[in-house]
């Protein structure tokens, strides 16, 4: 039998975190129930996990402040959060608190366990991945930063997720529903607009070396040229 895999969930509605907890260890997770912010800090402290899974809206600290205290120390640790909020201001500030995916209320179990096996199947991608040079910037995608002679420039994970696949299809198109469906788990309207968000932020990070460019190629995607 399989060794468990360790994740914590943070969720303060009693009911629908005993749905998840439970859903979760019929599939071979070993799960860290936590009521508030607090006890996710402490549950992830003590027990090591390999995901995270985190309500937004908890007593004593909510899912973003805890993230973005996590992140500060765990920059590979895959975080889902979990949330009512919907609007685009809402997806994009938990994505700039460092999580990799943001799934909305009501959701399915299913799709929540697909998520979570996709994070972690991406983690142990990352993780054989370092160094990679882009023009004059080195690229290390398991830390997340790019470095231009000694300059060192921070990356989201979504950022890093992002330059990766442009990257592997290095001065040639990466499909923007391939990209959205791989990052973003869909390709809609809603999820275009925010990936054209960080392609802004990836441009302005990049725009040191003036022969590393991101070209929109309109009705088909973005080519990174180098």
């Amino acid at each position: 039998m399989s060794t468990a895999i360790k994740i914590v969930l943070a969720e303060d509605e009693p009911s629908l975190a005993q749905i998840i907890k439970e859903s979760l260890e019929t599939r071979n997770f070993e799960v860290f129930l936590a009521n508030n912010g607090k006890e996710a800090y402490d549950l992830y402290k003590e027990e090591n996990p390999e995901i995270l899974v985190l309500d937004v809206m908890m007593p004593f600290k909510d899912g973003f402040t805890l993230a973005k205290e996590i992140r500060e120390e765990n920059k590979q640790i895959p975080i889902i959060f979990l949330t009512a909020k919907s609007q685009t201001k809402d997806v994009l500030e938990g994505f700039n608190h460092g999580g990799n995916d943001y799934l909305k209320k009501p959701f399915s179990m299913e799709e929540l366990i697909v998520r979570i096996h996709a994070l972690l199947d991406r983690k142990l991608h990352k993780q054989q991945q370092n160094n990679i040079k882009i023009g004059n910037y080195t690229f290390n995608y398991t830390k997340q930063i790019l470095l231009f002679k000694e300059q060192q420039i921070s990356l989201t994970n979504r950022e890093s997720e992002l330059l990766f696949i442009l990257n592997q299809h290095k001065n040639s198109i990466s499909e923007r529903a391939y990209i959205l469906n791989k990052i973003w788990g869909h390709d809609d309207f809603f999820n275009a607009r925010s990936m054209d968000v960080f392609i802004t932020k990836l441009r302005k990070k990049l725009q040191q070396d003036k022969n590393v460019q991101i070209l929109n190629v309109r009705g088909y995607g973005y080519k990174l040229i180098c």
